[in-house]
């Protein structure tokens, strides 16, 4: 019989998803010209944002990024590193950027819909909390900013995210243990986001 991802595994998962989208929110904050506050508020709202909406939806209250303090924690961490070195941010290549992006969009997309799984929610709706955790933090960073979530108008992101959800539930369900499922799940979801930004792809646009 397969074995489940542990929770220790996925606390992992999530915390390296928390700390790669702190740092990504906090990058855009200080690119606004926002104040310390203003760059730790964002990227603790990029990071966890997704997360605690799908969290309240599932019914997993309070959300794990109240209930455990590692998790703002981590977040402000990956703020502070941004401010604390924020000439060498400034100065990494945009394709790196998008790298860590889709890394962090990736391993949000696993834990959330792994974890809408243990609370007793149906493979098509975890495969909409994991899209929902992913890039939910993207949307609320993007209000704080004062422009379009780049999710409803630019590049395959959520879809990307979706996909990599139905890859992780498909191929479990065929008999993949947990791990190498999630594995399949993530490369899906990564994969898509490089080549849709590589070849600049999009999803049509209505009108």
């Amino acid at each position: 019989m397969p074995r489940p991802l542990t929770a220790r595994a996925l606390l992992v998962i999530d915390l390296s998803a928390t700390l790669l989208f702190a740092v990504e929110g906090a990058s855009e904050a200080a690119g606004a010209h926002l104040d310390l506050l203003g760059v730790l508020i964002v990227a603790f709202a990029t990071a966890l944002g997704g997360g605690v909406v799908r969290d309240l939806l599932i019914g997993a209250t309070p959300p794990g990024a109240i209930r455990d303090w590692r998790y703002p924690a981590t977040a402000f961490a990956g703020g502070l590193l941004v401010v604390a070195f924020l000439p060498l941010v400034r100065r990494l290549p945009a394709p790196l950027l998008v790298g860590v992006d889709a890394a962090a969009l990736s391993l949000f997309a696993v834990t959330g819909v792994r974890k809408a799984l243990q609370h007793g929610i149906s493979p098509f709706m975890a495969v909409l909390m994991g899209a929902i955790t992913g890039s939910g933090g993207g949307v609320i960073r993007d209000l704080l900013l004062v422009r379009v979530p780049a999710v409803l108008r630019t590049d395959v992101y959520a879809a990307a995210a979706l996909l990599g959800g139905a890859v992780l539930v498909l191929t479990q369900r065929a008999g993949l243990g947990a791990a190498l499922a999630s594995f399949a799940g993530g490369g899906a979801c990564f994969a898509l986001r490089l080549v849709s930004v590589w070849r600049h792809w999009n999803l049509p646009r209505a009108g």
